[in-house]
């Protein structure tokens, strides 16, 4: 089983994420290890697909290291990551009678793990978190870090708070019921850390792909990359490694910060995501699908600058279309999705900053005001399909 330690060096307490399959079934024990026998409450939020697949291994596994057990499923999807449904996650805690000593589990995706989360962070002013991921992406991405957080009308993960898990458990078995959609997402953002880390983690990456049985024609086989549990879980951990090796070094993204170990590197391709999300109301594109896209306009803009061989943009853009067919976005308004980056919560003293790419591997933080706007819309077009 691999297990990555995270260690914190503005913080006392590190974390263990731990990686396999099967894991599920332990969770009690793994939790009391971890949070100790003062922990008696255990709340758990979820969301109703994910409990229905779940829920009552989870339960089974918490009652049998005496815990005492409530639940609240949220709704699904990222538009209901709002103050609305935070209000009801705080009623659910507060009816539950958690203290201090007791704790919050995540079970689900990103948008679970970020809400609740943020309900960990602020309720009796922060009590211990759990983070079970059951979505690729959340897996290798926003599981780990710290981030938590809600979404306002005219942005998203506009309000938000740091706040470490104690845990992150990873069972791989729960990758077997994701419908291809989620496993694009996931494929994506793994091709995007892959990008901005290192040669041989984007390698190891896309080995994965490839060996999936998923095509550069974007054919792809549902669940190809799950037949070999144990060496997706490899890769998973490298990718959380990695992640966590940049979050203990730059934990609240220092905007005065411009090297290749900046937590802003990151943010490859979240800057389009982010506006595609924003203009279609967050219910067209799964988080990854929408990087997928801005990982190509970013790739473009860094070709267009001198920044990126064109044998490096081709090497990316094969990496995105093995992971899978991604929704169409060329239909969508180049100065609709321009308007939305000028709002992205990244943007410093006004100017929105991008994530580049000078080879595969190597990332370079660049202000959009060096960028010019002819590059931006050709890039929108040649990304999105337009051209």
């Amino acid at each position: 089983m691999p297990v990555v330690n995270v260690r914190m060096p503005a913080r006392e307490q590190g974390y263990e994420i731990k990686i396999g399959a099967g894991l599920l079934s332990t969770l009690g024990n793994e939790v009391r290890t971890v949070l100790g026998k003062e922990t008696q409450r255990i709340a758990v939020i979820s969301n109703d697909r994910v409990f229905t697949l779940f829920g009552q291994t989870v339960l089974k596994s918490l009652r049998a290291d005496d815990f005492t057990m409530s639940h609240w499923l949220m709704k699904e999807g990222e538009q209901h990551k709002t103050f609305r449904s935070l209000e009801s996650a705080m009623r659910f805690l507060s009816k539950s009678k958690l203290e201090r000593s007791d704790a919050i589990i995540a079970l689900g995706g990103g948008v679970v793990g970020d809400l609740a989360g943020f309900a960990a962070a602020t309720y009796l002013r922060g009590i211990a978190f759990i983070q079970v991921p059951t979505t690729l992406l959340a897996q290798i991405d926003s599981s780990v870090g710290g981030k938590t957080g809600i979404n306002l009308p005219d942005g998203k993960n506009r309000v938000g708070a740091f706040h470490q898990p104690r845990l992150v458990l990873i069972d791989t078995e729960t990758l077997r019921t994701l419908p291809p959609r989620e496993l694009t997402s996931g494929q994506c953002e793994m091709v995007k850390q892959g990008a901005v880390s290192s040669r041989k983690l984007f390698n190891q990456t896309i080995n994965l792909l490839r060996g999936a049985g998923t095509h550069a024609a974007g054919a792809q086989h549902a669940g190809g990359m799950l037949t070999e549990l144990q060496g997706l879980a490899a890769t998973i951990a490298s990718h959380c490694r990695f992640k966590a090796s940049i979050t203990a070094g730059d934990e609240r993204e220092n905007i005065n910060r411009r090297d290749r170990r900046s937590r802003r590197i990151l943010n490859f391709g979240h800057t389009t995501a982010h506006a595609l999300e924003a203009v279609t109301n967050y219910r067209r594109f799964r988080h990854g699908e929408a990087v997928g896209y801005g990982m190509l306009v970013a790739g473009e803009i860094s070709k267009s600058l001198g920044m990126l061989p064109s044998g490096e943009l081709e090497l990316l853009g094969e990496a995105v279309a093995r992971c899978g067919p991604l929704p169409p976005a060329n239909d969508l308004s180049i100065a609709e999705i321009t308007r939305a980056m000028t709002g992205d919560k990244k943007a410093v003293a006004g100017s929105v900053k991008w994530i580049l790419l000078e080879r595969i591997g190597s990332a370079r933080i660049v202000d959009g005001q060096n960028i010019d706007p002819r590059v931006l819309r050709s890039a929108l077009q040649s990304g999105l399909g337009r051209s």
